[in-house]
């Protein structure tokens, strides 16, 4: 069944409440991923996990939730893209390089030919196929499919090169995470496979790592706060590798309430952003795609009160 333009897709199971935006319906800027725009996650009725990237209004680049994205470093063919030219943004679509400054995600696009779309959705699941739109050589069909089943979502993805040129890029989840309206600090615990040990953050993210560096409290692969942050903090964790356990484990220990991601690549890098409401451990998974092949990747979460 094909949604409506507007209306949120709501999938379920016994324990799940999933809502997910309409492809550039709530979101339409050119950073995120439209498709599998999933806007709030609700266990057993009561416990929520999806916050907004800012509370202030204005503020961010409008992430919500599990939003994806495709290139956040790596753009596709904005490099060799004169001003005035087109390069893809996949998920999105065909946008305007304005200019000779280097690509800056956080910086707003015109989208010049957003991609055709086709959704279909069930009770317990939804997929998003991403038609292909040539750009000087540059084609590339994406399906996500959404599925919900007991305290579990999945996200499986799929790229298919069918133009003329590889697909070197990386994809992530911006996991915009709190839950039950609990703010990030003391009672936050994030837990990951590893020890970690943080890697030298881009010039850009100096202020918020050494905001983070000053609230965290890291031992072996555990991050805790010791404090509500101020404002916005970021690094990088080190020592990550392909896992059958969670690549990340979130808790708010009082209540118990948390979230875990598995995946089924070898990540590209880690990530860990967020400010005093949110937490986002965010899995790159890299892509290297020539013409006429194809990569598949899956994340699974796993929440629990």
């Amino acid at each position: 069944m094909e949604p409506t333009e507007n209306s949120l897709i709501v999938l379920q199971s016994d324990r799940l409440m999933v809502e997910i935006a309409p492809p550039g319906s709530v979101y339409s800027g050119s950073r995120f991923d439209w498709t599998a725009f999933i806007m709030q996650v609700t266990l057993d009725g009561q416990h929520t996990f999806c916050v907004p990237e800012s509370l202030e209004p204005g503020q961010g680049s409008g992430g919500i939730g599990l939003c994806g994205e495709f290139g956040i470093e790596e753009v596709i063919g904005y490099d060799e893209a004169q001003p005035g030219d087109l390069f893809p943004k996949l998920g999105i679509g065909l946008l305007a390089r304005p200019d000779e400054r280097p690509y800056n995600f956080f910086r707003p696009y015109e989208i010049a030919a957003p991609f055709p779309v086709h959704v279909t959705t069930g009770p317990a699941q939804a997929t998003y196929t991403v038609e292909p739109v040539d750009c000087r050589g540059y084609a590339v069909r994406t399906t996500k499919t959404v599925t919900v089943e007991g305290a579990g979502l999945t996200i499986a993805c799929t790229l298919e090169n069918v133009g003329e040129k590889p697909i070197v890029t990386t994809e992530y989840v911006h996991n915009f995470v709190g839950f039950d309206g609990h703010a990030v600090g003391p009672d936050y615990r994030l837990r990951m496979p590893y020890p970690i040990a943080f890697a030298t953050p881009p010039p850009a993210s100096a202020d918020a790592t050494a905001q983070m560096m000053a609230v965290l409290d890291v031992q072996g692969g555990d991050i805790r706060w010791r404090a509500t942050p101020e404002g916005n903090f970021y690094c990088r964790p080190l020592g990550f590798s392909k896992t059958d356990a969670a690549q990340w484990e979130l808790v708010h220990e009082p209540s118990g309430v948390g979230m875990r991601e598995f995946d089924d690549f070898a990540p590209a890098r880690v990530v860990v952003w967020g400010a005093l409401h949110v937490v986002s451990a965010e899995i790159f998974v890299p892509l290297d795609v020539q013409p006429g092949e194809t990569q598949q990747w899956t994340r699974r979460y796993e929440f629990f009160a």
